[in-house]
């Protein structure tokens, strides 16, 4: 699971920060899924390592244009690119019908099927590896924040020792690496779990945007081993905040800090903290930090790998 950065300013680009989109790469399935989708994110795409060809799920938070008015660009150019099988697209009432206005009035006609699914609290997505869950956040319009979660899986199937046990390779095999217990033609019952390494916990990825502080993302980012929060002001301009809902750098930390996050990721910063003014983006880290520590500030372009850790870990750091 590795996190990438395609934009992290609040409102309107800047020369070196893209608006809202975040994208999450899941190389053991050649998929990439998308949170948000801020105008110019397909300019980002091709600046990154990442590739559109591989983009099969857009989650969207709410339907102010610095989250969604990349989203008909990027689509267009995903046919011209080698058609996908198919994208799925997951956000607030109204993403519908503004694709179906966007795509009427610029006669731009998918040419690979799209499906929109709008999203209420609760689980919108499962498979055999991952369930995502979205719930409401608190800003001037209808907002979701998402949360991913991978499902744990069994450790790493020891060959060698099922061979030392005489277990004949083939469809036993499967069952045993899953830890089901398998009865063997001479009657033993061998229990897959013993001959797998520990297993290994599945993580947890939160993505909170736009908000101010709420305990819906907190109930997002619990015991994430990564929460992505906006955090559109430094704490010296919380009326600001307030006044927008939007959060400060502290708003993020203390969600973080309620959630027991592992690590906290902050983006969507205001310009107004450019290099010369009074209070700089350095400013907001301090902040955040010293209320949780384990934070860091995106950039665009900025790529985080999400640790696997197994079962064990959990158990001796509860």
């Amino acid at each position: 699971m590795q996190i990438t950065f395609l934009g992290t300013s609040s409102g309107v680009p800047t020369r070196s920060r893209n608006v809202s989109s975040v994208a999450l790469r899941l190389p053991q399935r050649a998929e990439v899924w998308l949170f948000d989708c801020g105008e110019g994110t397909q300019h980002q795409f091709l600046r990154s390592d990442l590739k559109v060809s591989q983009l099969c799920r857009i989650f969207i938070t709410h339907m102010h244009g610095d989250h969604i008015f990349g989203l008909m660009g990027l689509l267009a150019s995903c046919g011209l690119a080698g058609s996908p099988t198919r994208i799925d697209i997951y956000g607030p009432p109204g993403l519908d019908e503004y694709l179906r206005a966007s795509g009427r009035y610029s006669q731009t006609h998918f040419s690979y099927p799209i499906k929109v699914h709008t999203v209420q609290p609760g689980v919108i997505y499962e498979d055999d590896e991952f369930v995502v869950s979205c719930g409401p956040l608190k800003h001037r319009i209808t907002s979701f924040g998402y949360r991913v979660v991978e499902k744990d899986r069994v450790g790493r199937f020891d060959v060698e020792k099922a061979k030392a046990l005489g277990i004949p390779s083939g469809p036993l095999y499967g069952k045993l690496k899953r830890g089901e217990t398998v009865t063997l033609p001479d009657g033993r019952k061998i229990n897959g779990s013993e001959l797998c390494g520990p297993t290994e916990a599945g993580r947890k990825i939160a993505y909170c945007t736009d908000t101010i502080f709420c305990e819906g993302a907190v109930e997002l980012a619990q015991e994430a081993d990564v929460v992505i929060h906006e955090a559109t002001f430094a704490h010296q301009d919380a009326e600001l905040a307030y006044q927008r809902l939007h959060s400060t750098s502290t708003m993020a930390a203390q969600v973080a800090l309620a959630a027991q996050a592992k690590r906290l990721i902050m983006t969507h910063f205001s310009p107004r903290y450019a290099p010369g003014n009074a209070i700089q983006l350095s400013d907001l880290q301090d902040e955040a930090r010293a209320i949780f520590p384990n934070t860091e500030m995106a950039y665009d372009f900025f790529t985080y790998e999400v640790p696997r850790r197994q079962a064990t870990e959990l158990i001796s750091t509860s």
